[in-house]
């Protein structure tokens, strides 16, 4: 396919979404609020069982379901696109068989949940093909279609959020994929050596060729995964990840919080961006509801996951789990569009 087709069908596929979460959501929200008068619902099944007959809620999840299908798999998809161009993308790299930015691991093998659903709807997998990352790259740009511009915003927040108690002296970021999240930090914190970890070969190089261009001295990215790193105990004074914990079933995550506890140094602190904190059973029903569309099997164990006694049974110190506002402006109570329901996860190791 041409340039100029894909970035049209593209376009095309983002203002439909930005359709579905400007218009079609307001809409299903306030159908739902009629439906609810006087009801209470009090859970998820009921919200469910009120819009069973709903015409806007079919046309919603249809929706969500299928353009996301279409923005990796149809016809002017990501994933054929990239494809057709992998010799070209893949020699655009530069050679980083030297370069200390970067450590892979050809004996690598993945956790059995994590080649088992093609997770966004991504054929094959972020891991699964050398181009997987420029897919998961260029995809990563519409994931939350209103913030546009504003995702670079999201992930300086992120930073602010997680140097506000100081600046480390040596970090690790768990689940870097292609290096989006890592990148404020290196950037940032130029004194800071940043350790950044990821299953995915074809991330980890997208993220450390990103870095060399910069001339980044002070970041690698190491291909194991984030719950059985090799790094030494009390090695870290903070411990960052970004969507990371949804992706993992929960005895992962749990094994992730063993990790954290033991590679931070007695007072450092971890600091997790996911999605958990449903404030009503309208929100949880959105949510549930979206795992199942866009093939994310554990949005609903980890939204299930009494995260505090977790991170109680391990010690951790100073927990906060808040609301985390994504750009200036989101109301993360009542936003009257559709949105991530957005969450700090920080503690304190003892």
């Amino acid at each position: 396919m041409d340039d100029r087709s894909f970035v049209a069908a593209q376009d095309v596929i983002l203002d439909m979404k930005k359709h579905w979460t400007t218009r079609l959501y307001p809409a299903l929200k306030a159908e739902y609020a009629e439906k609810a008068a006087g009801s209470a619902p009090s859970s998820r099944h009921d919200v469910a069982e009120l819009l069973q007959d709903s015409t806007t809620y079919r046309f919603f999840g249809w929706m969500e379901r299928h353009l996301q299908r279409m923005k990796y798999s149809g016809p002017y998809g990501l994933d054929p696109y990239h494809k057709e161009r992998s010799t070209a993308l893949t020699g655009s790299l530069p050679d980083m068989s030297d370069d200390l930015r970067l450590e892979l691991n050809p004996d690598f093998e993945n956790p059995v949940y994590y080649e088992t659903v093609d997770v966004h709807q991504h054929p094959g997998g972020v891991w699964s093909d050398a181009v997987s990352g420029f897919i998961y790259e260029r995809g990563a740009r519409s994931t939350t279609p209103m913030l546009g511009e504003k995702h670079r915003d999201m992930h300086g927040r992120l930073t602010d959020r997680a140097i506000r108690d100081g600046v480390p002296e040596r970090m690790l970021d768990m689940g870097c994929g292609f290096g989006k999240s890592t990148r404020p930090f290196w950037e940032e914190l130029r004194d800071t050596q940043v350790e950044a970890v990821d299953l995915a070969a074809p991330c980890l190089t997208l993220a450390a060729a990103d870095a060399a261009q910069a001339q980044a001295e002070n970041v690698r990215f190491r291909q194991m995964s984030a719950y059985e790193t090799d790094y030494d105990d009390h090695s870290f004074d903070l411990v960052t990840s970004t969507m990371l914990l949804h992706e993992m079933p929960p005895e992962e995550i749990g094994k992730t919080f063993d990790e954290c506890a033991r590679v931070l140094k007695p007072g450092g602190r971890m600091v997790h961006l996911d999605f958990y904190i449903l404030p009503d059973p309208f929100a949880e029903f959105i949510h549930y509801g979206h795992s199942r569309r866009n093939n994310e099997p554990f949005m609903v164990p980890l939204a299930e996951m009494d995260v505090r006694a977790e991170l109680e049974a391990r010690g951790f110190t100073n927990i906060s789990i808040e609301p985390f506002q994504e750009a200036e402006g989101i109301d993360t109570e009542n936003s009257p569009y559709w949105r991530f329901p957005w969450t700090i996860i920080a503690a304190e190791r003892a």
